[in-house]
C-alpha cells in the first residue's frame, strides 16, 4: 500500500516537473526546434532581458521627454543593416502578415503565387489569414511554376499589391519557376501597387556559407525595391520571438497607425533582445556571438572533440554505453525544410534502462536534457548544444544511470 502510494507521489511530481517552464538543453540537433523555442539568446541579449526588466525607455525620448512610438530604438539599426527607411517590430510573423495586409490590403485585391499558399504550425494557413484581414486572395499560376505574366495578367482596378512568400517549411523542386522578388516589385511599381516580401526565417545574412541552402535576408529584399518587408525574430536571425516590418516609410508608418498595430505590439523584454541581438551584426561579429549563427557555423572537428570529452565523462557511469557516431542534423524545425548539416552525437544505451526510461529521465531531471530516440538508442546530438552545456549533460547522464527502485517496473 505505501508503496503504490509512494508511486502515485513520484510519478505526480514527475508530472508536475514535466509541466514547468524553464530551462531545457536542446540535444535533439535541431538548432530552430519549434517546440523548444527555436533560437537560443545570445549572453548579450540575457543580460539586456534582466536590465530591461525594471523601468525603461519604451515609448519616451529621454533627449526631449517626448513621447514616443514602442521600438523607434531599433530604426537607426535596420537601417543600417538593411537599407530600409523604417521598421516595426510585432510579436510574430503571423501578426506581422495579418497587420501589414489589413493595413495596405483590406477590401482590395492581392495577387499571390498559388505555390506560396503556405501552412506552418498552429493551423496558420495563409488563405484564412488573407480572409481574417479582410484582403481579397487573387491566386495566380500553379503549385510548382508562377510566370511573370500570370501576374500582369491578373492586375486590375481592385488590386493592392503583389505578395511573395518565402516557402519556409517546405521545397517544391523539380519542374519548377517562379519571379524573383526585383521582378514582382518592378511589375508592382509599374502599375502603382505595392510590392510586399514575406522573407520568412529573417536571415541578415548569406547562409549558404555556412553549408545552407540559399535563404532570402531581409538586405536583398531592401535592395530589390519591396515596399514592406516581413521576417521572423526567432529563426536565422537567432532572436526573440518577433515579427519584423520592415520597409519604406509610407508603408511603415500606415501599418504602425492600423489600430491592430496596439494588439500585436511587443513588450519590453523583446525589444531589450532584440535590441541586443542586433549589435553584433553591427559590429560584424555575429557568427560569433549569436549562438544560433556560432552553432551552424561549428565544425565536425569541433563537435567530435566535445563528444570524446563527454564520452570520456560519462562511460563509466552505472549501466551507460556511450558512442560517439557520426550523423546528420536537420537544421529547422519548421523552417530551412530539408537542410541538413554533419554532426557528432553521443548514441547512449543502459544495460538496465529502456531507451524510453533514459529519454524520459534526461527529460525530467534536475538538469533537464531533451535528447531524440534513434534505432533504439538516446541520441545526444551536440549540434544544438552550447558547449557551455557540456559539462551539464555529462552531469545529468550520470544522474540519469543512478539506478532506483522505480527501475524494475518501468523498464
Amino acid at each position: 500500500m505505501l508503496d503504490a502510494v509512494a508511486e502515485r507521489l513520484q510519478q505526480r511530481a514527475e508530472d508536475v516537473a514535466g509541466q514547468r517552464f524553464g530551462r531545457v538543453i536542446n540535444a535533439t540537433g535541431i538548432i530552430l526546434h519549434t517546440g523548444l523555442g527555436r533560437s537560443p539568446l545570445s549572453a548579450a541579449a540575457r543580460s539586456a532581458l534582466c536590465d530591461a526588466a525594471g523601468a525603461g525607455n519604451v515609448e519616451v525620448d529621454l533627449a526631449t521627454g517626448d513621447r514616443r512610438y514602442r521600438g523607434y530604438q531599433l530604426g537607426p539599426a535596420w537601417t543600417t543593416l538593411t537599407g530600409c527607411e523604417d521598421s516595426l517590430i510585432v510579436n510574430n510573423n503571423a501578426a506581422a502578415t495579418l497587420l501589414t495586409l489589413q493595413a495596405v490590403c483590406a477590401g482590395r485585391e492581392v495577387i499571390i503565387s498559388r505555390g506560396q499558399m503556405i501552412e506552418i504550425g498552429g493551423s496558420f494557413r495563409l488563405p484564412e489569414i488573407f480572409e481574417l484581414s479582410g484582403a481579397k486572395l487573387r491566386e495566380v499560376g500553379t503549385t510548382n511554376r508562377t510566370k511573370l505574366s500570370d501576374y500582369e495578367t491578373a492586375i486590375g482596378p481592385e488590386t493592392a499589391a503583389i505578395m511573395h512568400v518565402h516557402p519556409s517549411n517546405y521545397r517544391v523542386v523539380g519542374f519548377t519557376a517562379t519571379p524573383a522578388i526585383r521582378e514582382l516589385t518592378e511589375l508592382a511599381h509599374a502599375h502603382g501597387l505595392a510590392s510586399i516580401d514575406d522573407i520568412g526565417s529573417g536571415a541578415l545574412v548569406d547562409v549558404t556559407r555556412l553549408g545552407l541552402p540559399p535563404e532570402p535576408t531581409f538586405v536583398e529584399s531592401i535592395a530589390a525595391g519591396a515596399d514592406l518587408v516581413l521576417g521572423s525574430g526567432d529563426k536565422l536571425l537567432g532572436g526573440p520571438q518577433a515579427g519584423i516590418i520592415i520597409g519604406k516609410t509610407d508603408f511603415v508608418r500606415m501599418v504602425r497607425n492600423h489600430p491592430l498595430a496596439r494588439a500585436v505590439r511587443v513588450g519590453k523584454l523583446t525589444l531589450a533582445a532584440l535590441a541586443a541581438t542586433l549589435d553584433p551584426y553591427l559590429r560584424g561579429t555575429a557568427e560569433q556571438e549569436i549562438p544560433t549563427l556560432s552553432m551552424l557555423a561549428a565544425t565536425v572537428d569541433d563537435l567530435r572533440s566535445r563528444a570524446e570529452s563527454l564520452k570520456a565523462e560519462t562511460s563509466a557511469s552505472n549501466g551507460l554505453n556511450v558512442e560517439v557516431v557520426s550523423d546528420v542534423s536537420p537544421v529547422g524545425g519548421g523552417s530551412i525544410p530539408g537542410a541538413e548539416l554533419p554532426t557528432m552525437v553521443l548514441s547512449v544505451h543502459h544495460g538496465k534502462l529502456s531507451v524510453d526510461e533514459l529519454a524520459r529521465r534526461l527529460r525530467l531531471g534536475s538538469i533537464r536534457i531533451f535528447p531524440r530516440i534513434q534505432q533504439n538508442r538516446v541520441v545526444i546530438d551536440l549540434r544544438s548544444v552550447l558547449p557551455e552545456d557540456d559539462s551539464k549533460i555529462a552531469l545529468a547522464m550520470r544522474l540519469a544511470a543512478e539506478p532506483g527502485e522505480q527501475d524494475v517496473d518501468r523498464v
